[in-house]
């Protein structure tokens, strides 16, 4: 996919999810960021603090075309994403996942945004016989039929960070893989467990310069952020 010209100060983004773990972590970087002038959330609560660059939408994330007035920016980041573990139930599962990011893509497309970036999941594919890999897959196939010149879709590997709810499954698995990681090395670094602020970090990159690939892998991002922070 082709890239445009990319806006380099003055800027407004719009981040879904501002009050997860890696949302967070970006919405920190661009308060401080020079070359963001404002930031509107689109979250279901709010952050809980004010900052003169932002703008919160207090609002149901299932229905974000009914805000489409609102939903005007530069760049998009789009850092939503639940676990089976906490929505059990299939369809509101594949809301949520699938229909919180497409639904984002098309209405930026139809509001003229230039930029848009996702977080997805490593072993997305919309072949897959596993749901959580395959739901994944297909949002990212129709993220990227809407069109948005710059689209970036990040693929990491198990996100690493301290989480505000328990989730003692992903707790344990974060502890093996800090373990792992020191044998991940060659064709296997993929499947390193990343940090949430390193993604942040590389989105931020990737809003702000040309990259030739739309799909970027875990050990990707790592070489990214290692390089330009």
């Amino acid at each position: 996919m082709g890239k445009g010209q990319i806006k380099l100060s003055g800027k407004t983004a719009i981040i879904l999810g501002a009050t997860g773990l890696t949302g967070g972590y970006l919405l920190q970087m661009l308060l401080k960021d020079e070359r963001y002038i404002k930031i509107r959330l689109f979250s279901r609560s709010s952050i809980g603090f004010s900052h003169p660059k932002l703008e919160e939408h207090i609002v149901d994330l299932l229905t974000l075309e009914s805000h489409k007035a609102d939903f005007l920016a530069d760049e998009v980041f789009c850092c939503i994403g639940t676990t089976k573990a906490k929505t059990p139930d299939t369809e509101m599962y594949k809301k949520i996942d699938f229909g919180i990011p497409v639904s984002a893509a098309k209405i930026g497309r139809e509001n003229g945004i230039e930029t848009f970036l996702v977080i997805s999941a490593m072993g997305a594919n919309s072949k897959s016989a596993v749901s959580y890999n395959r739901i994944k897959g297909e949002m990212e196939e129709a993220v990227l039929k809407c069109g948005i010149p710059n689209t970036y879709i990040l693929q990491p590997s198990l996100i690493g960070g301290k989480r505000e709810e328990k989730r003692i499954g992903e707790w344990l698995a974060k502890q093996f893989m800090k373990v792992l990681n020191f044998v991940l090395v060659g064709p296997l670094e993929k499947y390193r467990s990343i940090e949430p602020e390193v993604i942040a970090g590389t989105m931020v990159w990737l809003a702000n310069n040309n990259y030739g690939n739309d799909r970027i892998q875990s050990h990707e991002i790592e070489k990214i952020y290692r390089s330009h922070f």
